[in-house]
């Protein structure tokens, strides 16, 4: 329903505020045996690989390529082969690529198998800054190679992208200096902000309501969805908000009204956990309330996608957590011709002020390719991963093949009835995916003109700028640990993750008083979150240095 990868990336053992995730990493920048990375490494597994040189191209004329399987790519394929943008980048290198897959939502424990398995393929695209460990340490242990210098002298591409842009390369290197990955850049702000509430305008026109700006407004909608039979079947079955378990749990959808997350933020420099915060409580107290008074649904810890598309689709819906490209319309269009659904504010407390904290991604948060020390030919492969960020590679992986998936029309490419009107029938989303990397993705600068399409309605246009409105400076950074680090933070996170987790929903279900919040926080600072907190912080600092 909603694009999957920002959304949902949670470390595999911790509980992290999805878009303001502390990862863990560390160590030398070297290629782990006290030396920088020729691209003479060799592998722990030298059968894994089957990279071979492509006669004078300079390309590799084969590699094997591990990568989750996108959910808008399984929808009509099974391996990335068959996306029409690999399929021209083949044509254009002569290179050939054996995809490995797995499922998209077994990527972060498959790939603690791979790795600790040591029969690695040549390229690795994965969330490497939430490895166990960190990316640094990776390198250290002869897992995935340095690329700083392979990239200076064989990427000219991605050498401009991260020489005119110096904070994208700030990101891309690690507190010890490595580059580890060809990234994945959200190569404009405009593709930051894509998550927000959602609400049904045509039952506030029908119940005579403004759009809520503050939680006590919200409460007031939601009341009256809930009593004054706004979809007009007389059956008292309006859901006034349809949030489900993640919403709740993790990115906690109005928590950024008390100014906090449900992860860890950062306040003018110092580095806090939201959950142990006086505001939490008030939180928590109004999401309990919400659920006894049949304001959210009472089911929403068992929701998922078929669910809440079958009932909004039903018309029961007033409002949830929504992706741009559903401002408007939803997925399938109810059977109720006046639906209308429209982005609202990330709510405050109070009137007149804006919510400091709404939903709002990096321009690299660490997902990327690296090349594994199992490669024989690194600095082919380091050209053959530079091609997408040339211009070619740019419009064929944004945009696909020229006179088939999009037009230049004034210059501007844009997608034609194949990806825009599927003839297919299908979503937006599966059938860019048959094209292009850019409904998710992969190692190359997404370009906001895929998104101004995506979302290109009037409505959806309208939602994106109404969620950008919170400054989100409290946002953490795509900071990383040290090795050592990063193994006490997943220690004490396992822990505060499954805890947490599990106190959240009693809470709001009344399985657990609020007034037992104190032990709650009791039990979370037994579990070592103060010492999490000063690993983070020490991450946050090292980051503000680099």
């Amino acid at each position: 329903m909603i694009r999957k990868m920002a959304e949902k990336r949670i470390v595999a053992s911790c509980l992290i505020f999805a878009l303001c995730s502390s990862v863990v990493a560390g160590c030398s920048g070297t290629n782990g045996n006290g030396n920088a990375s020729t691209g003479e490494n060799k592998g722990n597994s030298p059968e894994a690989s089957q990279a071979t040189v492509n006669g004078e191209s300079g390309y590799p004329e084969s590699l094997t390529y591990w990568a989750g399987l996108n959910t808008n790519v399984a929808a009509t394929m099974t391996t990335y082969n068959d996306i029409a943008a690999y399929k021209e980048l083949e044509k254009a290198t002569g290179t050939k690529v054996k995809f490995q897959h797995v499922s998209a939502d077994q990527v972060a424990d498959q790939l603690n198998l791979l790795l600790a398995s040591g029969k690695l393929p040549d390229v690795i695209e994965a969330d490497w800054v939430s490895v166990p460990k960190g990316p640094d340490n990776a390198i250290k242990e002869k897992r995935i190679i340095r690329l700083n210098e392979l990239i200076e002298e064989h990427a000219p591409n991605l050498s401009k992208v991260l020489q005119d842009n110096p904070e994208f390369r700030k990101m891309v290197t690690s507190d010890d200096g490595n580059i580890y990955v060809f990234p994945y850049i959200n190569g404009d702000k405009y593709l930051l902000t894509y998550i927000g509430p959602g609400i049904r305008q045509d039952w506030l026109d029908k119940l005579h309501l403004q759009m809520p700006t503050t939680i006590n407004e919200w409460e007031e909608v939601l009341t009256a969805f809930r009593d004054q039979d706004p979809n007009g079947n007389n059956k008292k079955d309006e859901i006034p908000f349809f949030l489900d378990n993640w919403f709740i749990s993790f990115s906690g959808a109005f928590v950024g009204a008390w100014g906090i997350t449900t992860g860890f933020y950062q306040e003018n420099g110092k580095v806090k956990y939201g959950p142990i915060q006086p505001q939490f409580k008030e939180y928590l107290e109004t999401m309990s309330r919400w659920y006894k008074e049949g304001l959210i649904d009472r089911e929403y810890a068992a929701a998922d996608y078929n669910v809440t598309n079958s009932r909004v689709i039903n018309d029961q819906v007033g409002s949830l957590m929504i992706g741009g490209n559903q401002a408007g319309k939803f997925d399938t269009n109810p059977p109720n011709g006046s639906f209308s659904l429209a982005g609202a504010t990330y709510p405050s407390l109070n009137a007149g002020e804006k919510a400091e904290i709404g939903q709002r991604d990096a321009f690299f948060s660490g997902i990327g390719a690296a090349i594994t020390t199992s490669a024989k030919n690194p600095e082919q492969i380091v050209k053959w991963l530079d091609y997408k960020y040339s211009e070619a590679g740019h419009m064929l992986f944004n945009f696909g093949i020229e006179g088939e998936s999009y037009t230049l029309v004034d210059n501007y490419p844009t997608y034609t009835d194949v990806i825009m009107k599927s003839p297919d029938g299908l979503p937006i989303g599966q059938a860019m995916a048959k094209y292009v990397l850019a409904s998710f993705s992969g190692p190359f600068v997404k370009d906001r003109r895929y998104y101004e399409q995506y979302a290109g309605s009037p409505e959806q246009k309208a939602a994106i700028s109404t969620w950008t409105q919170p400054s989100n400076e409290k946002l953490m950074p795509p900071v990383t640990l040290t090795a050592d680090d990063g193994s006490k933070f997943a220690s004490i996170m396992n822990d505060v993750s499954t805890y947490y987790t599990e106190m959240i929903d009693k809470f709001i279900m009344g399985a657990e008083p609020i007034d037992q919040f104190d032990d709650f926080i009791e039990t979370i600072t037994r579990m070592g979150i103060e010492e999490a907190v000063e690993l983070q912080q020490a991450a946050l600092d090292r980051y503000n240095k680099r």
